[in-house]
């Protein structure tokens, strides 16, 4: 028997109109930005593809939510729904609310990082590193090889290398390492997961040598659904299920919200310590809130646990990587370089080899997707060089292995058609990458330069070479 298509589990009661400008005022728009997509106005974009952070839809019954909202300053009733979501399916003892993700991160490094200290972790996350590097640490890469391999088809890219961590313990000295940070489907490597069995032999690893683990737990959920999709003996099981046991090798976690938990804000600490969350409880109202509402309204954090809830029902977690899947297939059949498998939240494209004759130094990534949003309008980011920053040791570009633009797709948010647009774009671009011009700084802030940081064409006056002159190299 054939299978059938499946379709969005939800049906639009809501529109928000959506403009598009044309070709021409697009480059202006993006010269006026420095060709940073971060920098252009949300109503010059046709498709925001951007993040997935904070853009998702909410349901009926999280907009009904916001008006219970309760928004004493001490001991609101949405903290405590809030609490009761959070361990009913995260299963942790403590919960400290923050304003997003890196309230949460700060906290973290500020209680547990010393200065001279070593933190390793599947890939860096750009936020978690600046906190953990602020606080005196130095990051360990230690996830397995086949995560920088963009060709690679291993079901779960974003497992430690335990012989790689065992090491680093053996080099350093395990009190020199204050916690392991597990982040779940890689970002910076593609959205890639990390399977049950490999979380199991991490912790068991970390734990027999008094180290912390400490679970990114951003995305866990689309990270449950590969492991149920893709480890044996978990296809029966559910998601919920799934992440309970994921966070149950884990001493505590960092969450941002606005990703799994489909809302616009809000974050939060978890920890199992009755010592450390008395710390953190005390550290929170320094540089977030009250510990019972964290820089949140009593109305976000009703939204939240509401939220928390749909995101481990089958048929949300399924369509939501189904069209991420779908945008995918369309690009991989097209023979565009993209990260294989792909993601959970979003499309990554090889834009070193999208853009062979952009060298490097010259931002293939910064440079693709400022020429996407130049031909369609549609916003995505570069997760590459730019993102990488530079050394602080030696001041020098980092160029890590993996060169990529990431289409990341907002949950609840667009249709297919959405989709089937943002493929063509990308793939006229792709049939002729000789039209897209390199880029260099004309300004460059000094900590995440990718937000802020402005760039110019390195030759013409566009990012994007007329389809006539293009062979010949010359800018419009």
């Amino acid at each position: 028997m054939n299978r059938r298509t499946w379709a969005e589990p939800f049906k639009i009661k809501m529109v928000e109109p959506l403009r598009m400008m044309s070709p021409q005022e697009r480059e202006r728009a993006a010269r006026a930005a420095g060709y940073n997509t971060f920098l252009l106005k949300s109503e010059e974009v046709y498709i925001d593809l951007l993040t997935d952070s904070g853009t998702s839809a909410m349901s009926d019954r999280q907009w009904a939510g916001l008006m219970l909202g309760d928004e004493a300053y001490a001991g609101s009733a949405n903290y405590y729904h809030l609490e009761e979501a959070v361990r009913g399916h995260y299963g942790y003892k403590h919960l400290i609310p923050t304003h997003q993700g890196r309230g949460a991160e700060h906290l973290l490094s500020r209680m547990l990082i010393k200065p001279g200290d070593v933190v390793p972790g599947n890939m860096y996350f750009t936020t978690t590193r600046a906190h953990q590097e602020l606080a005196g640490a130095r990051f360990v890469d230690v996830i397995c090889d086949e995560a920088h391999d963009p060709l690679d088809e291993s079901p779960f890219k974003g497992n430690v290398d335990v012989t790689k961590l065992r090491a680093l313990i053996d080099r350093v000295g395990a009190k020199k390492i204050p916690y392991l940070c597990l982040q779940c489907c890689v970002n910076m490597a593609g959205g890639q997961p990390i399977s049950l069995e490999n979380i199991r032999a991490t912790s068991e690893l970390c734990h027999a040598h008094g180290i912390r683990v400490m679970l990114d737990a951003t995305r866990a959920v689309e990270n449950a659904y590969f492991i149920q999709q893709r480890e044996p003996g978990c296809s029966r099981r559910s998601i919920r299920d799934i992440l309970l046991e994921t966070c149950s090798y884990t001493d505590g976690c960092t969450n941002s919200a606005k990703k799994d938990c489909l809302v616009n804000i809000g974050g939060f600490l978890c920890v199992n310590d009755d010592e450390l969350a008395e710390e953190a409880r005390n550290l929170v109202v320094l540089f977030e809130g009250l510990h019972t509402y964290g820089g949140l309204a009593g109305r976000d954090m009703e939204a939240m646990a509401i939220g928390i809830g749909e995101s481990v029902q089958q048929d949300h977690i399924r369509a939501r990587i189904g069209q991420v899947e779908y945008l995918g297939d369309l690009l991989h059949r097209a023979g565009v370089p993209i990260i294989r498998p792909v993601g959970g939240h979003g499309v990554f494209i090889d834009a070193a080899r999208f853009l062979p004759h952009v060298p490097r130094d010259q931002f293939p990534a910064q440079a693709l997707a400022a020429a996407l949003y130049v031909d369609s309008g549609v916003r995505a980011m570069e997760r590459g060089g730019v993102s990488a920053g530079r050394n602080p040791d030696t001041g020098q570009n980092i160029f890590p292995a993996l060169e990529l633009v990431r289409l990341t797709i907002p949950r609840r948010v667009y249709t297919q058609a959405h989709m089937d647009v943002t493929a063509e774009s990308v793939i006229s671009l792709f049939k002729e990458p000789e039209r897209v011009v390199g880029l260099r700084f004309t300004s460059e802030p000094k900590y995440l330069r990718f937000f802020q940081a402005r760039f110019e064409p390195v030759e013409g006056e566009g990012v994007l070479r007329s389809v006539a002159r293009a062979a010949s190299g010359v800018g419009v």
